[in-house]
Protein backbone atom coordinates (compact mmCIF):
# COMPACT_ATOMS: atom_id res chain seq x y z
CA UNK A 1 0.00 0.00 0.00
CA UNK A 2 2.87 2.36 0.74
CA UNK A 3 4.37 1.73 -2.74
CA UNK A 4 1.10 2.75 -4.45
CA UNK A 5 0.93 5.96 -2.45
CA UNK A 6 4.52 6.75 -3.46
CA UNK A 7 3.67 6.12 -7.13
CA UNK A 8 0.78 8.56 -6.95
CA UNK A 9 2.87 11.17 -5.14
CA UNK A 10 5.46 11.07 -7.94
CA UNK A 11 2.73 11.12 -10.59
CA UNK A 12 0.89 14.07 -9.08
CA UNK A 13 4.20 15.96 -8.92
CA UNK A 14 4.40 15.79 -12.75
CA UNK A 15 6.87 12.97 -13.36
CA UNK A 16 6.09 10.70 -16.33
CA UNK A 17 5.58 6.97 -16.00
CA UNK A 18 9.03 6.03 -17.30
CA UNK A 19 10.75 8.26 -14.75
CA UNK A 20 8.61 6.86 -11.93
CA UNK A 21 9.36 3.27 -12.98
CA UNK A 22 13.12 3.90 -13.07
CA UNK A 23 13.09 5.80 -9.79
CA UNK A 24 11.11 3.20 -7.84
CA UNK A 25 12.50 0.13 -9.60
CA UNK A 26 9.13 -1.19 -10.75
CA UNK A 27 7.54 -2.02 -14.09
CA UNK A 28 6.12 0.80 -16.23
CA UNK A 29 2.89 -1.15 -16.63
CA UNK A 30 2.43 -1.24 -12.84
CA UNK A 31 2.75 2.53 -12.76
CA UNK A 32 0.20 2.84 -15.56
CA UNK A 33 -2.25 0.57 -13.74
CA UNK A 34 -2.48 2.71 -10.64
CA UNK A 35 -2.19 6.13 -12.23
CA UNK A 36 -4.99 5.21 -14.68
CA UNK A 37 -7.35 4.76 -11.75
CA UNK A 38 -6.47 8.23 -10.46
CA UNK A 39 -7.06 9.73 -13.89
CA UNK A 40 -10.43 7.94 -14.14
CA UNK A 41 -11.44 9.50 -10.85
CA UNK A 42 -10.72 12.97 -12.22
CA UNK A 43 -7.23 13.59 -10.84
CA UNK A 44 -4.47 14.91 -13.08
CA UNK A 45 -0.71 15.55 -12.77
CA UNK A 46 0.22 19.04 -11.56
CA UNK A 47 -3.44 19.57 -10.79
CA UNK A 48 -3.60 17.87 -7.39
CA UNK A 49 -1.77 18.65 -4.18
CA UNK A 50 -2.90 15.76 -2.02
CA UNK A 51 -0.80 14.64 0.93
CA UNK A 52 0.40 11.09 1.39
CA UNK A 53 -2.30 10.55 3.99
CA UNK A 54 -5.02 11.67 1.57
CA UNK A 55 -3.68 9.45 -1.21
CA UNK A 56 -3.57 6.58 1.29
CA UNK A 57 -7.28 6.95 2.00
CA UNK A 58 -8.08 6.95 -1.73
CA UNK A 59 -5.88 3.91 -2.38
CA UNK A 60 -7.74 1.97 0.32
CA UNK A 61 -10.97 2.91 -1.39
CA UNK A 62 -9.87 2.16 -4.97
CA UNK A 63 -7.94 -1.05 -4.37
CA UNK A 64 -9.57 -2.92 -1.46
CA UNK A 65 -8.24 -6.22 -2.80
CA UNK A 66 -4.73 -5.18 -1.81
CA UNK A 67 -5.60 -4.90 1.87
CA UNK A 68 -4.78 -8.01 3.93
CA UNK A 69 -8.14 -9.35 5.11
CA UNK A 70 -6.53 -10.64 8.33
CA UNK A 71 -5.37 -7.16 9.22
CA UNK A 72 -8.65 -5.57 8.20
CA UNK A 73 -10.75 -8.07 10.09
CA UNK A 74 -10.51 -6.92 13.68
CA UNK A 75 -7.26 -5.23 14.65
CA UNK A 76 -7.44 -2.50 12.02
CA UNK A 77 -10.94 -1.42 13.02
CA UNK A 78 -10.06 -1.67 16.72
CA UNK A 79 -7.06 0.63 16.36
CA UNK A 80 -8.72 2.90 13.81
CA UNK A 81 -11.27 3.90 16.43
CA UNK A 82 -8.47 5.92 18.07
CA UNK A 83 -7.14 7.41 14.83
CA UNK A 84 -7.56 11.03 15.87
CA UNK A 85 -5.88 10.45 19.24
CA UNK A 86 -3.04 8.53 17.60
CA UNK A 87 -2.37 11.32 15.09
CA UNK A 88 -2.21 13.90 17.89
CA UNK A 89 0.05 11.83 20.16
CA UNK A 90 2.50 10.93 17.37
CA UNK A 91 3.50 14.58 17.16
CA UNK A 92 5.04 14.41 20.65
CA UNK A 93 5.50 10.73 21.52
CA UNK A 94 7.00 7.55 20.09
CA UNK A 95 4.91 4.66 18.80
CA UNK A 96 5.81 2.63 21.90
CA UNK A 97 4.47 5.34 24.22
CA UNK A 98 1.32 5.88 22.16
CA UNK A 99 0.55 2.16 22.29
CA UNK A 100 1.20 2.03 26.05
CA UNK A 101 -1.12 4.95 26.77
CA UNK A 102 -3.91 3.57 24.60
CA UNK A 103 -3.55 0.22 26.32
CA UNK A 104 -3.47 1.58 29.88
CA UNK A 105 -5.86 4.51 29.55
CA UNK A 106 -8.31 3.35 26.86
CA UNK A 107 -8.21 -0.43 27.13
CA UNK A 108 -6.66 -1.15 23.72
CA UNK A 109 -6.07 -4.92 23.47
CA UNK A 110 -4.02 -4.96 20.24
CA UNK A 111 -0.34 -5.98 20.50
CA UNK A 112 2.56 -3.67 19.72
CA UNK A 113 3.46 -5.46 16.49
CA UNK A 114 -0.04 -5.06 15.04
CA UNK A 115 -0.07 -1.46 16.23
CA UNK A 116 3.19 -0.74 14.40
CA UNK A 117 1.84 -2.31 11.21
CA UNK A 118 -1.19 -0.05 11.47
CA UNK A 119 1.07 2.99 11.81
CA UNK A 120 3.15 1.94 8.81
CA UNK A 121 0.02 1.65 6.73
CA UNK A 122 -1.89 4.70 7.95
CA UNK A 123 0.93 7.15 8.78
CA UNK A 124 3.79 6.29 6.42
CA UNK A 125 5.41 9.73 6.47
CA UNK A 126 5.73 9.78 10.25
CA UNK A 127 7.28 6.32 10.30
CA UNK A 128 9.75 7.06 7.54
CA UNK A 129 10.75 10.24 9.34
CA UNK A 130 11.43 8.32 12.55
CA UNK A 131 13.71 5.71 10.96
CA UNK A 132 15.52 8.08 8.62
CA UNK A 133 19.25 8.02 9.41
CA UNK A 134 21.38 10.46 7.43
CA UNK A 135 24.85 9.16 6.60
CA UNK A 136 27.65 10.49 8.76
CA UNK A 137 30.01 12.71 6.81
CA UNK A 138 33.54 11.52 6.24
CA UNK A 139 35.85 12.41 9.12
CA UNK A 140 39.25 13.92 8.19
CA UNK A 141 42.42 12.00 9.18
CA UNK A 142 43.59 12.64 12.73
CA UNK A 143 40.37 14.38 13.66
CA UNK A 144 38.37 11.94 15.81
CA UNK A 145 38.68 8.81 17.95
CA UNK A 146 35.65 7.02 19.39
CA UNK A 147 35.97 5.32 22.79
CA UNK A 148 33.90 2.80 24.71
CA UNK A 149 33.91 -0.13 27.13
CA UNK A 150 32.42 -3.48 26.14
CA UNK A 151 31.82 -6.65 28.15
CA UNK A 152 33.94 -9.60 27.00
CA UNK A 153 33.01 -12.41 29.38
CA UNK A 154 34.34 -14.28 32.40
CA UNK A 155 37.81 -15.68 33.01
CA UNK A 156 39.05 -18.05 35.70
CA UNK A 157 41.85 -16.45 37.70
CA UNK A 158 44.13 -19.26 38.93
CA UNK A 159 45.85 -17.00 41.48
CA UNK A 160 42.62 -15.81 43.10
CA UNK A 161 40.93 -19.17 42.43
CA UNK A 162 37.72 -17.53 41.22
CA UNK A 163 35.93 -16.35 38.10
CA UNK A 164 36.45 -12.73 37.12
CA UNK A 165 34.52 -10.48 34.75
CA UNK A 166 36.53 -8.94 31.93
CA UNK A 167 35.75 -5.82 29.88
CA UNK A 168 37.44 -4.42 26.79
CA UNK A 169 38.54 -0.82 26.52
CA UNK A 170 38.34 0.02 22.81
CA UNK A 171 39.44 3.09 20.81
CA UNK A 172 38.68 3.28 17.08
CA UNK A 173 40.23 5.98 14.90
CA UNK A 174 37.25 7.27 12.92
CA UNK A 175 39.08 7.81 9.64
CA UNK A 176 41.21 4.67 9.25
CA UNK A 177 39.19 2.35 11.58
CA UNK A 178 42.47 1.25 13.18
CA UNK A 179 41.77 0.25 16.79
CA UNK A 180 43.34 -0.31 20.18
CA UNK A 181 41.93 -2.94 22.56
CA UNK A 182 42.87 -3.46 26.22
CA UNK A 183 41.14 -6.11 28.42
CA UNK A 184 40.62 -4.82 31.98
CA UNK A 185 39.23 -6.19 35.23
CA UNK A 186 38.20 -2.82 36.66
CA UNK A 187 36.71 0.28 35.06
CA UNK A 188 37.82 2.82 37.65
CA UNK A 189 39.27 6.24 36.99
CA UNK A 190 42.89 5.10 36.98
CA UNK A 191 42.26 2.25 34.52
CA UNK A 192 40.29 4.56 32.22
CA UNK A 193 43.04 7.18 32.02
CA UNK A 194 45.87 4.63 31.83
CA UNK A 195 44.19 2.92 28.88
CA UNK A 196 44.05 6.26 27.04
CA UNK A 197 47.76 6.85 27.66
CA UNK A 198 48.67 3.36 26.43
CA UNK A 199 46.38 3.66 23.40
CA UNK A 200 47.95 6.83 22.05
CA UNK A 201 51.40 5.51 22.80
CA UNK A 202 50.44 2.54 20.60
CA UNK A 203 49.17 4.83 17.81
CA UNK A 204 52.17 7.14 18.08
CA UNK A 205 50.00 10.26 18.29
CA UNK A 206 46.62 11.56 19.37
CA UNK A 207 43.51 12.76 17.56
CA UNK A 208 42.16 16.27 18.02
CA UNK A 209 38.79 15.08 19.32
CA UNK A 210 37.82 12.22 21.61
CA UNK A 211 34.21 11.00 21.53
CA UNK A 212 33.80 8.99 24.72
CA UNK A 213 31.00 7.34 26.61
CA UNK A 214 29.42 9.01 29.66
CA UNK A 215 31.03 6.85 32.35
CA UNK A 216 31.66 8.61 35.67
CA UNK A 217 35.37 7.94 35.21
CA UNK A 218 35.31 10.35 32.27
CA UNK A 219 32.21 12.52 32.56
CA UNK A 220 30.75 13.48 35.94
CA UNK A 221 27.69 15.26 34.54
CA UNK A 222 26.62 14.65 30.92
CA UNK A 223 25.44 17.73 29.04
CA UNK A 224 25.19 18.31 25.32
CA UNK A 225 26.58 21.85 25.60
CA UNK A 226 28.77 21.92 28.71
CA UNK A 227 29.61 18.46 30.13
CA UNK A 228 31.36 18.35 33.50
CA UNK A 229 34.49 16.25 33.00
CA UNK A 230 36.28 14.18 35.59
CA UNK A 231 39.31 16.13 36.87
CA UNK A 232 41.75 13.39 35.94
CA UNK A 233 40.29 13.11 32.43
CA UNK A 234 40.40 16.90 31.99
CA UNK A 235 44.07 16.89 33.05
CA UNK A 236 44.75 14.22 30.43
CA UNK A 237 43.12 16.33 27.69
CA UNK A 238 45.04 19.44 28.74
CA UNK A 239 48.36 17.55 28.75
CA UNK A 240 47.83 16.06 25.27
CA UNK A 241 46.14 19.12 23.76
CA UNK A 242 42.95 17.40 22.58
CA UNK A 243 39.22 18.06 22.95
CA UNK A 244 36.94 15.67 24.83
CA UNK A 245 33.46 15.67 23.28
CA UNK A 246 31.34 13.02 25.08
CA UNK A 247 28.52 11.33 23.22
CA UNK A 248 24.99 12.16 24.28
CA UNK A 249 23.52 9.91 26.94
CA UNK A 250 21.80 6.84 25.45
CA UNK A 251 22.74 7.88 21.90
CA UNK A 252 24.98 5.08 20.55
CA UNK A 253 24.79 6.52 17.03
CA UNK A 254 27.02 9.37 18.21
CA UNK A 255 29.93 6.89 18.19
CA UNK A 256 28.84 4.13 15.78
CA UNK A 257 32.31 3.14 14.65
CA UNK A 258 33.32 1.89 18.09
CA UNK A 259 29.87 0.53 18.99
CA UNK A 260 29.86 -1.58 15.83
CA UNK A 261 33.23 -3.14 16.66
CA UNK A 262 32.28 -4.54 20.08
CA UNK A 263 30.73 -7.81 18.78
CA UNK A 264 33.69 -8.25 16.44
CA UNK A 265 36.21 -7.79 19.27
CA UNK A 266 34.34 -10.23 21.49
CA UNK A 267 34.06 -12.88 18.78
CA UNK A 268 37.45 -12.61 17.07
CA UNK A 269 39.81 -11.57 19.87
CA UNK A 270 38.25 -13.05 23.01
CA UNK A 271 36.00 -16.07 22.46
CA UNK A 272 37.65 -19.47 22.42
CA UNK A 273 41.08 -18.30 23.62
CA UNK A 274 42.98 -19.23 26.79
CA UNK A 275 44.79 -16.54 28.77
CA UNK A 276 47.48 -16.81 31.43
CA UNK A 277 46.79 -13.45 33.09
CA UNK A 278 46.03 -9.78 32.56
CA UNK A 279 49.43 -9.02 31.03
CA UNK A 280 48.98 -11.91 28.60
CA UNK A 281 45.54 -10.55 27.65
CA UNK A 282 46.96 -7.09 26.97
CA UNK A 283 49.81 -8.41 24.81
CA UNK A 284 47.46 -10.73 22.94
CA UNK A 285 44.98 -7.91 22.29
CA UNK A 286 47.70 -5.66 20.83
CA UNK A 287 48.93 -8.48 18.59
CA UNK A 288 45.36 -9.07 17.44
CA UNK A 289 44.87 -5.34 16.70
CA UNK A 290 47.95 -5.29 14.51
CA UNK A 291 47.90 -8.67 12.76
CA UNK A 292 44.17 -9.48 12.55
CA UNK A 293 41.93 -6.43 12.91
CA UNK A 294 44.47 -4.14 11.30
CA UNK A 295 44.99 -6.29 8.18
CA UNK A 296 41.38 -7.24 7.42
CA UNK A 297 39.67 -5.90 4.30
CA UNK A 298 37.28 -3.23 5.54
CA UNK A 299 34.12 -2.63 3.54
CA UNK A 300 33.91 1.06 4.52
CA UNK A 301 37.44 1.57 3.22
CA UNK A 302 36.64 0.04 -0.19
CA UNK A 303 38.40 -3.16 0.75
CA UNK A 304 41.59 -1.55 2.08
CA UNK A 305 42.95 -2.60 5.46
CA UNK A 306 42.71 -0.23 8.47
CA UNK A 307 46.44 -0.53 9.18
CA UNK A 308 47.44 0.48 5.63
CA UNK A 309 45.09 3.49 5.65
CA UNK A 310 46.36 4.43 9.12
CA UNK A 311 50.01 4.32 8.06
CA UNK A 312 49.42 6.15 4.79
CA UNK A 313 46.84 8.78 5.75
CA UNK A 314 46.07 9.07 9.46
CA UNK A 315 49.40 8.70 11.25
CA UNK A 316 50.94 11.83 9.65
CA UNK A 317 47.84 13.82 10.67
CA UNK A 318 47.90 12.89 14.38
CA UNK A 319 49.00 15.36 17.04
CA UNK A 320 52.50 14.51 18.22
CA UNK A 321 52.84 13.09 21.71
CA UNK A 322 54.20 15.51 24.36
CA UNK A 323 57.83 15.12 25.33
CA UNK A 324 57.09 14.91 29.04
CA UNK A 325 55.16 11.81 30.18
CA UNK A 326 51.70 12.26 31.63
CA UNK A 327 51.53 11.83 35.40
CA UNK A 328 48.61 9.56 36.10
CA UNK A 329 46.66 11.12 38.96
CA UNK A 330 43.41 10.26 40.67
CA UNK A 331 41.03 12.89 42.05
CA UNK A 332 38.64 12.50 44.96
CA UNK A 333 36.63 14.72 47.32
CA UNK A 334 37.30 13.60 50.90
CA UNK A 335 35.77 15.27 53.93
CA UNK A 336 38.13 16.69 56.54
CA UNK A 337 37.42 15.05 59.88
CA UNK A 338 37.51 16.62 63.37
CA UNK A 339 41.02 15.18 63.75
CA UNK A 340 42.17 17.22 60.69
CA UNK A 341 42.76 14.07 58.61
CA UNK A 342 41.56 13.68 55.01
CA UNK A 343 41.77 10.44 53.06
CA UNK A 344 43.44 10.03 49.68
CA UNK A 345 44.03 6.55 48.35
CA UNK A 346 44.54 4.21 51.30
CA UNK A 347 46.30 6.74 53.54
CA UNK A 348 45.30 9.63 55.79
CA UNK A 349 46.94 13.06 55.70
CA UNK A 350 46.44 16.14 57.87
CA UNK A 351 45.30 19.43 56.36
CA UNK A 352 44.98 22.83 58.12
CA UNK A 353 42.36 22.72 60.87
CA UNK A 354 40.30 25.60 59.42
CA UNK A 355 38.95 23.19 56.77
CA UNK A 356 37.42 20.76 59.27
CA UNK A 357 34.02 19.53 58.06
CA UNK A 358 34.56 20.65 54.45
CA UNK A 359 34.76 18.61 51.26
CA UNK A 360 38.05 19.34 49.54
CA UNK A 361 39.69 18.12 46.31
CA UNK A 362 42.49 15.58 46.66
CA UNK A 363 44.89 14.85 43.79
CA UNK A 364 46.70 11.54 44.22
CA UNK A 365 49.78 11.50 41.97
CA UNK A 366 52.56 8.98 41.57
CA UNK A 367 54.78 10.69 44.16
CA UNK A 368 52.76 13.45 45.80
CA UNK A 369 49.32 14.11 47.26
CA UNK A 370 47.88 17.60 46.91
CA UNK A 371 44.78 19.02 48.59
CA UNK A 372 42.88 21.87 46.92
CA UNK A 373 40.23 24.31 48.11
CA UNK A 374 38.62 26.49 45.43
CA UNK A 375 41.40 25.59 43.04
CA UNK A 376 44.21 26.59 45.43
CA UNK A 377 46.69 24.15 46.95
CA UNK A 378 46.35 24.15 50.73
CA UNK A 379 48.56 21.16 51.56
CA UNK A 380 51.12 18.97 49.79
CA UNK A 381 52.43 15.62 51.04
CA UNK A 382 54.82 12.97 49.79
CA UNK A 383 52.61 10.00 48.89
CA UNK A 384 52.54 6.94 51.14
CA UNK A 385 50.70 3.71 50.37
CA UNK A 386 48.91 3.44 53.71
CA UNK A 387 48.98 4.77 57.26
CA UNK A 388 48.84 8.33 58.64
CA UNK A 389 50.93 11.38 57.86
CA UNK A 390 50.79 14.10 60.53
CA UNK A 391 51.93 17.72 60.54
CA UNK A 392 51.36 19.18 64.02
CA UNK A 393 51.22 22.69 62.59
CA UNK A 394 47.90 21.75 60.95
CA UNK A 395 46.25 21.66 64.39
CA UNK A 396 45.28 24.61 66.64
CA UNK A 397 48.40 25.43 68.72
CA UNK A 398 46.62 25.18 72.07
CA UNK A 399 45.32 21.71 71.17
CA UNK A 400 48.71 20.15 70.45
CA UNK A 401 50.96 21.78 73.02
CA UNK A 402 51.39 18.50 74.89
CA UNK A 403 52.34 16.60 71.71
CA UNK A 404 54.69 19.35 70.54
CA UNK A 405 56.62 19.44 73.82
CA UNK A 406 58.42 16.15 73.37
CA UNK A 407 60.96 14.67 75.83
CA UNK A 408 63.79 16.09 73.73
CA UNK A 409 62.18 19.53 73.83
CA UNK A 410 61.80 19.33 77.62
CA UNK A 411 65.45 18.38 78.16
CA UNK A 412 66.65 21.21 75.91
CA UNK A 413 64.47 23.77 77.70
CA UNK A 414 65.60 22.47 81.10
CA UNK A 415 69.23 22.88 80.09
CA UNK A 416 68.58 26.57 79.37
CA UNK A 417 67.04 27.02 82.83
CA UNK A 418 69.92 25.58 84.85
CA UNK A 419 71.98 22.47 85.54
CA UNK A 420 69.81 21.34 88.46
CA UNK A 421 66.62 21.70 86.40
CA UNK A 422 68.18 19.70 83.58
CA UNK A 423 69.36 16.98 85.96
CA UNK A 424 65.91 16.60 87.52
CA UNK A 425 64.09 16.55 84.13
CA UNK A 426 66.51 13.98 82.73
CA UNK A 427 65.86 11.81 85.78
CA UNK A 428 62.10 12.06 85.23
CA UNK A 429 62.38 11.04 81.57
CA UNK A 430 64.96 8.31 82.04
CA UNK A 431 62.27 5.62 82.36
CA UNK A 432 58.75 5.67 80.96
CA UNK A 433 59.35 9.01 79.25
CA UNK A 434 55.90 9.39 77.73
CA UNK A 435 54.17 8.45 80.98
CA UNK A 436 56.12 11.10 82.92
CA UNK A 437 56.19 13.68 80.10
CA UNK A 438 53.54 15.86 81.72
CA UNK A 439 55.64 16.10 84.90
CA UNK A 440 58.68 17.21 82.90
CA UNK A 441 56.60 19.77 81.02
CA UNK A 442 55.18 21.03 84.35
CA UNK A 443 58.65 21.49 85.86
CA UNK A 444 59.82 23.51 82.85
CA UNK A 445 56.65 25.59 82.90
CA UNK A 446 57.26 26.60 86.59
CA UNK A 447 60.01 28.94 85.35
CA UNK A 448 57.31 31.17 83.83
CA UNK A 449 56.02 31.98 87.34
CA UNK A 450 58.96 31.58 89.69
CA UNK A 451 61.95 32.42 87.53
CA UNK A 452 65.03 30.47 86.53
CA UNK A 453 67.06 31.01 89.71
CA UNK A 454 64.36 29.90 92.15
CA UNK A 455 63.41 26.94 89.96
CA UNK A 456 67.02 25.78 89.74
CA UNK A 457 67.35 26.04 93.54
CA UNK A 458 64.05 24.20 94.09
CA UNK A 459 65.14 21.37 91.79
CA UNK A 460 68.43 21.08 93.65
CA UNK A 461 66.57 20.98 96.98
CA UNK A 462 64.12 18.31 95.73
CA UNK A 463 67.01 16.15 94.55
CA UNK A 464 68.80 16.53 97.90
CA UNK A 465 65.81 15.33 99.89
CA UNK A 466 65.39 12.39 97.53
CA UNK A 467 62.01 13.32 95.99
CA UNK A 468 62.67 14.76 92.48
CA UNK A 469 59.03 15.04 91.44
CA UNK A 470 56.95 17.88 89.99
CA UNK A 471 54.72 18.21 93.06
CA UNK A 472 57.76 18.41 95.35
CA UNK A 473 59.40 21.14 93.26
CA UNK A 474 56.19 23.14 93.13
CA UNK A 475 55.62 22.73 96.86
CA UNK A 476 59.11 24.02 97.64
CA UNK A 477 58.55 27.07 95.42
CA UNK A 478 55.15 27.84 96.93
CA UNK A 479 56.57 27.59 100.47
CA UNK A 480 59.69 29.56 99.51
CA UNK A 481 61.98 26.97 101.11
CA UNK A 482 64.22 26.33 98.12
CA UNK A 483 67.18 27.85 100.05
CA UNK A 484 66.62 26.17 103.44
CA UNK A 485 69.92 25.15 104.94
CA UNK A 486 71.90 27.51 102.60
CA UNK A 487 72.82 31.14 102.66
CA UNK A 488 70.67 33.23 100.40
CA UNK A 489 72.37 34.73 97.40
CA UNK A 490 73.40 38.32 98.02
CA UNK A 491 73.03 41.04 95.46
CA UNK A 492 76.45 42.26 94.28
CA UNK A 493 77.81 45.61 95.57
CA UNK A 494 75.17 45.83 98.34
CA UNK A 495 76.58 46.61 101.86
CA UNK A 496 75.32 43.86 104.11
CA UNK A 497 75.70 45.88 107.36
CA UNK A 498 73.36 48.56 106.01
CA UNK A 499 70.65 46.50 104.41
CA UNK A 500 71.09 43.03 105.79
CA UNK A 501 70.94 40.04 103.52
CA UNK A 502 69.55 40.96 100.10
CA UNK A 503 67.65 38.30 98.16
CA UNK A 504 67.46 38.33 94.38
CA UNK A 505 63.99 38.15 92.85
CA UNK A 506 63.09 37.26 89.30
CA UNK A 507 59.90 39.34 89.26
CA UNK A 508 57.70 41.68 91.29
CA UNK A 509 55.42 38.91 92.50
CA UNK A 510 58.33 37.09 94.15
CA UNK A 511 59.37 40.30 95.89
CA UNK A 512 55.89 40.95 97.21
CA UNK A 513 55.61 37.39 98.51
CA UNK A 514 58.90 37.76 100.38
CA UNK A 515 57.64 40.89 102.17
Amino acid sequence: MIDIVEILLHWSAGRNRSQIARSLGIDRGTVAKYTAKAEAEGYAPNGTALSAEQWNVLVHKWFPELVDPRERSRTHETIDAYRADIKTMLTTNTAQTVHQRLRDEHGLTVGISSFRRYLWREFPEDNLRNIATPPRPDIPPGEEAQIDYGYLGTWFDPLANRMRRVWAFVIVLACSRHMFVRPVFTMDQRAWTQCHVDAFSYFGGITRRLVSDNLKTGVIKPDIYDPLLNRSYAEFAAHYGCLIDPARARKPKDKPRVERQMPYVRDSMWNGRDWVGEADMGAGALLWCTEVAGTRAHRSLDGASPLSVFAEVELPALIQLPRSPFELASWSRPKVGPDCYAKSGKALYTVPWRFIGQRIDARLGDRTVEFYVDGQVVKTWARVEKGKETDWSDFPPEKVAFFMRTPQWCIKQAGDLGEDVKSLVEGLLELHALYRLRQAQGVVRLAEKYGNVRLNAACRRASEIGDPEYRTVKGILVAGTENDGREEQLAPDAPAHLHGPVRLFENIDDAAAAK
